[in-house]
């Protein structure tokens, strides 16, 4: 193996120390990544929009001076703009839509030094928990090429599992960053909601479900790109509550004793036993790291939070159809869209401004119930998905009845979206030996990804 390729597995971080103290040049970096991308992705299919050679242009250029100065990395291709080069959100109704600017969260990585090799490959509108669009194909997940490498970031999860880069760009609203994240056995952080900007082009996602931030190979590259990235942007219509130090110390630091209470049903419904014993052995790991440990969880009416999170990610579906095709000029048809997200999205149009109200207002009342967990825990400890990774195409949608996938799909993913609904940190990370999608949960107080990356890194030690 050459000497470059083996840094490329390296995280993130060690690899911007081997630029800073000069052992290698970033142009070298991103050659090797993509001389590893052109060798893996016709099996993986993760990147589905090269931009090499920008990345070898910005390579050989000034770059900014980063904590990531050199790195390769990959963009989602969705909600996050990147200049000049085609947006598709995994639909044909897109077309060649290409932005002319990048979005804020994209300039941050750049001043961070990160160097965009291209765009990942997701589902339609990010919409299911597994990355299979028909416009580009199933991405395939590293650990095991029959299994789903989750969604809807799945593309940039499947492309750090594979080792083409340390760290890749992923935005989470149901699950999102840390669905994927289960499936490739990485780290995956959602900040509390508004800690990093959607901004210019959106200020607000389904009533707040969306965050941006990273599928990570280690807990440090992940709190040292939120460090980079975080912070509110000009007209934001709200931000995180900030935090007093670096996430980077954070993930550094002993966390302390803290209060964990630990769950692996989902209202009345058992997790599979593997995904089960992933919790309770770790809840045995963090009671021997010191931590007070006990079976408990939010007191919630599950069903219901299920039943209204729908109806926000229908109007989402219904928002980002009607969006598009005004953007592209392209019309709705069976030839643009998935019969899933047409479903969705004619469920979407029928909610009345009243009802979608309404139900954000429920869903900020369930929000405080469970916010009041949080007085008495530190952390709430769950499986991350209720079943190990499902095989690619087990997801698909059957032509008499394709909400059938959408109800398929929240079970197997039916503990990620109330941190959406709460705008709590999550973050995913995998026991060791990995298994595709048996991971763990941990969920924290509003504002408290410090706690959170704290334990992943006890954990991960």
């Amino acid at each position: 193996m050459h000497p470059v390729d083996e840094l490329l597995d390296l995280d993130a971080m060690g690899q911007a120390d081997r630029v800073r103290h000069g052992d290698v040049h970033p142009s070298e970096l991103v050659e090797a990544a993509v001389v590893r991308i052109e060798r893996l992705n016709p099996d993986i299919n993760a990147v589905i929009t090269p931009m090499f050679d920008a990345a070898l242009e910005a390579a050989a250029g000034l770059l900014p001076q980063g904590p990531f100065t050199g790195v390769p990395f990959l963009v989602k291709d969705a909600t996050a703009r990147v200049g000049g080069v085609r947006l598709t959100w995994g639909s044909r109704l897109a077309g060649e839509y290409t932005p002319d600017h990048d979005s804020e969260i994209v300039q941050r990585q750049r001043r961070a030094g990160l160097i965009i090799l291209g765009k990942t490959n997701c589902p339609e509108f990010g919409l299911v928990p597994t990355t299979e669009p028909v416009r580009f194909g199933p991405t395939r997940n590293p650990l095991d090429m029959d299994l789903s490498a989750g969604g809807s970031s799945g593309g940039s999860a499947a492309a750090v599992a594979a080792g083409m880069v340390a760290m890749a760009h992923a935005n989470d609203g149901g699950g999102s960053i840390r669905i994927p994240a289960a499936c490739c056995g990485l780290i995956g952080l959602k900040p509390t909601r508004a800690r990093t900007p959607l901004g210019p082009d959106l200020g607000d996602v389904m009533g707040g479900l969306l965050v941006e931030h990273a599928v990570t190979r280690s807990v440090r590259d992940s709190a040292a790109l939120l460090d980079a990235t975080a912070g509110p942007d000009l007209g934001d219509p709200y931000w995180a509550p900030p935090y007093g130090g670096t996430f980077l110390e954070a993930a550094a630091r002993d966390p302390g004793r803290l209060r964990v209470g630990f769950s692996t049903h989902y209202g009345s419904t058992a997790a599979h036993p593997d995904c089960v014993a992933a919790v309770e052995a770790t809840a045995t790991r963090l009671s021997e790291l010191g931590h007070w440990v006990e079976e408990a969880a939010p007191d919630y009416d599950h069903d219901r939070v299920a039943e209204l999170f729908t109806t926000l990610w229908v109007v989402g579906a219904a928002q980002s159809v009607v969006g598009i095709s005004s953007l592209t000029g392209i019309q709705t048809s069976s030839d643009t869209l998935e019969p899933l997200t047409m479903a969705m999205a004619e469920l979407g149009r029928a909610v009345s401004a009243t009802e979608f109200v309404l139900t954000q207002q429920q869903l900020q009342g369930i929000s405080r119930r469970i916010a009041g967990f949080f007085l008495d825990y530190d952390l709430w400890l769950t499986p991350t998905l209720a079943e190990p990774a499902v095989r690619i195409g087990e997801l698909d949608p059957a032509q008499d009845d394709p909400l059938a996938a959408f109800h398929r799909a929240y079970d197997y993913c039916p503990f990620t979206p109330i941190a959406n609904v709460t705008g709590h940190p999550a973050l995913s990370l995998s026991p060791a030996p990995i298994r595709p999608g048996v991971a763990v949960q941990l969920q924290a107080g509003f504002g408290c990804e410090s706690t959170l990356l704290s334990v992943a890194a006890q954990l991960s030690a």
